[in-house]
């Protein structure tokens, strides 16, 4: 297990077998090995260039075609598009295919979780897609590839064919409300819970970081994975600052064990 505490990766690997309902949680930590920049880390994108904060600001994308065109270059380069899932994302998988975790709420844009095989019915991206593009004004919605197309083309502003409005990724930026039908349904999953993993998350972006205080208050064992402090460290059972992959294949490996000697079949 390398230099991930063992005791505590046991202790969460019983609780995971002995629930009945085990939420995931994950923040930009969870995909940075699969080399997508996270935002607030030492070599993240708002830490490296702190002016292109106002890039994900939905007000500013609106009324300033110079960032809208900014923002598709960039949108051309970025990883996600082309990124592998990592050992965070194909622990998680193992652990859902072998019947324990039933949900994973996800703060991440890039698709990775459904691409490494989680059931896509059981993953809530709360921040939505960048594999999508929606038009502002009317709400249809096209595959990333073919707007960006038309970006490689020579169109540094693709409008929306069927109103010609403004077209952006389907996510989430700042200033832009959450779907209150995906947000009641990561409040729904988390009140639920019996085992909480927050992992690769800060846990300070509202209305997201409530969530471990409602599985807590519900009564769920929280166990938090991050490089870096989180709000939650005094109140979670577990606290890890360890590389999130190698603790959940480490977790991953031990629930599976826990299977085989107590004659359970996943």
């Amino acid at each position: 297990m390398g230099t991930v505490d063992e005791k505590a990766i046991v202790r969460i690997a019983e609780w995971i077998v002995a629930a009945d309902r085990v939420v995931a949680l994950t923040g930009a930590g969870v995909s940075t090995g699969s080399g997508i920049p996270d935002f607030r880390g030492p070599q993240g994108v708002w830490t490296k260039e702190p002016e292109a904060e106002r890039l994900f600001t939905y007000q500013n994308y609106v009324a300033d075609p110079e960032i809208r065109r900014e923002v598709w270059r960039r949108r051309l380069e970025n990883p996600a598009f082309h990124a592998d899932p990592n050992p965070a994302h194909h622990a998680l998988v193992a652990l859902e295919r072998g019947g324990h975790l039933h949900t994973v709420i996800t703060q991440n844009i890039d698709g990775l979780h459904q691409r490494a095989g989680s059931s896509p019915d059981r993953v809530v991206e709360v921040h939505g897609t960048i594999h999508e593009v929606t038009c502002i004004s009317c709400e249809r919605r096209r595959p990333s590839p073919e707007v960006l197309e038309e970006v490689r083309a020579g169109d540094p502003d693709p409008r929306c064919r069927a109103c010609g409005g403004i077209q952006k990724s389907a996510t989430i930026s700042f200033g832009q409300s959450l779907d209150p039908a995906v947000l009641q349904r990561a409040h729904d999953a988390a009140i639920g819970a019996d085992v909480f993993l927050a992992l690769g998350s800060s846990l300070v972006v509202h209305p997201v970081a409530l969530l471990p205080r409602t599985a807590l208050e519900a009564g769920a064992r929280l166990v938090v994975v991050n490089q870096g402090e989180t709000p939650y460290d005094d109140r979670a059972d577990v606290v890890l600052g360890d590389d999130v992959g190698e603790v959940l294949e480490a977790v991953r490996r031990e629930v599976e064990g826990e299977n085989r000697s107590s004659g359970t079949n996943t």
